[in-house]
């Protein structure tokens, strides 16, 4: 079917993506209507012989595509980078694009309330002890009634801190409030006032690490904060406290979480690590005092879906002169300090 050159141009780059992932026909036919598009759903990121040969003409680039300077520079019309990966990798000259008003816009979002309720999952089998449980009977090591409870406690009425309080903490927020807890948050972006606004209390990260019963780690990675939870921070924790890692591995010290965990002296679950995939040897697999799930909290096909969704109604905003309003745009002030490691790309038999 021949492109009306009277729309705009899209290129789609959507690496690590794929565009089944992101949209079903019916998605795909709307972003078709609002513009022409140029899509590379192949291996990689789109070849730089098309992407040089299009980029003078694009309106929109969909994609974490490398953009330099010197390739932004031919960007006449660009008027937004739309992220569909999720991370703000230093692959694009952020300072270039907000100079010349392009927006760069994240999809993050999507991902919030999947992780969040993973997070409270996370945090319930620790505080009851599900898996330990279901390991020890099938072991034949099950204890019944009060003596299958021992260390166990309740969420109900505890203190629970959370460090970071960006989009994931904002949607575990409220899946906590029916337990009636007393939240403390360690955010030093953001100022205290803001903070009690939401109903918790700002402190300090040595406070939150010390009094709280269940620590939830919601902070991406930054130039400010790698490794800053490290054996000092994980000695504050109270013995038999549990500590969720669901955001970025490279928060913590790795070699001092996994060893304050294996000692058993706290709990522990992490979705993320620091390199992934993980080894088939790596000692983490034998730390049966850490419950493991394999970065899977947000990687549900239903939040793929609506992330396509998100993308295509800011698209059509943005291609009207409308600012956008589902997605997040990046900021000049903190995009610099991002340090998330890049995600995997999905082979075509797991998004089908």
């Amino acid at each position: 079917m021949a492109m009306n050159a009277d729309l705009p141009l899209v290129l789609f780059d959507p690496h690590p993506r794929r565009r089944e992932m992101l949209f079903d026909e019916a998605m795909w036919a709307r972003l078709a209507a609002l513009a022409r598009i140029v899509a590379h759903d192949g291996e990689g990121r789109i070849p730089d012989t098309v992407l040089d040969r299009h980029i003078g003409e694009a309106a929109l680039v969909i994609g974490q595509t490398d953009l330099p300077s010197d390739r932004l520079a031919h960007a006449a019309k660009l008027r937004a980078v739309i992220n569909v990966e999720g991370n703000f990798l230093p692959n694009v000259d952020y300072a270039g694009c907000f100079a010349r008003g392009i927006q760069v816009l994240t999809i993050a979002p999507a991902f919030a309330l999947p992780v969040a309720e993973m997070a409270l999952a996370l945090a319930l089998d620790l505080a009851r002890g599900v898996t330990a449980a279901d390991r020890a009977f099938r072991e034949g090591r099950e204890k019944f009634g009060l003596s299958g409870n021992d260390g166990t406690y309740l969420l109900t009425d505890s203190t629970i801190g959370m460090i970071g309080f960006g989009n994931l903490g904002r949607a575990l927020l409220p899946l906590l409030q029916p337990f009636r807890p007393r939240v403390k948050v360690y955010d030093p972006w953001l100022p205290d006032g803001y903070l009690r606004d939401f109903g918790v209390v700002p402190a300090p990260l040595d406070e939150v690490l010390s009094t709280s019963q269940t620590v939830f780690v919601l902070a991406g990675v930054t130039t400010d904060n790698q490794a800053m939870i490290g054996a000092r921070e994980l000695a504050l924790l109270a013995d038999g406290a549990a500590i969720v890692l669901i955001s970025r591995a490279g928060v913590v010290d790795w070699q001092a979480f996994t060893a304050a965990v294996a000692s058993g002296r706290i709990r522990a679950a992490t979705d993320v690590f620091p390199v992934e995939p993980v080894a088939a040897d790596d000692p983490v697999r034998e730390n049966l005092n850490l419950l493991l799930s394999a970065h899977r909290a947000g990687g549900m096909r239903p939040i793929f879906r609506k992330i396509g969704e998100m993308v295509i109604d800011d698209a059509e905003l943005i291609l009207k002169g409308l600012p956008p309003v589902r997605l997040q745009a990046a900021r000049a002030e903190t995009v610099g300090r991002m340090r998330s490691m890049p995600g995997r790309e999905y082979t075509k038999e797991e998004t089908r």
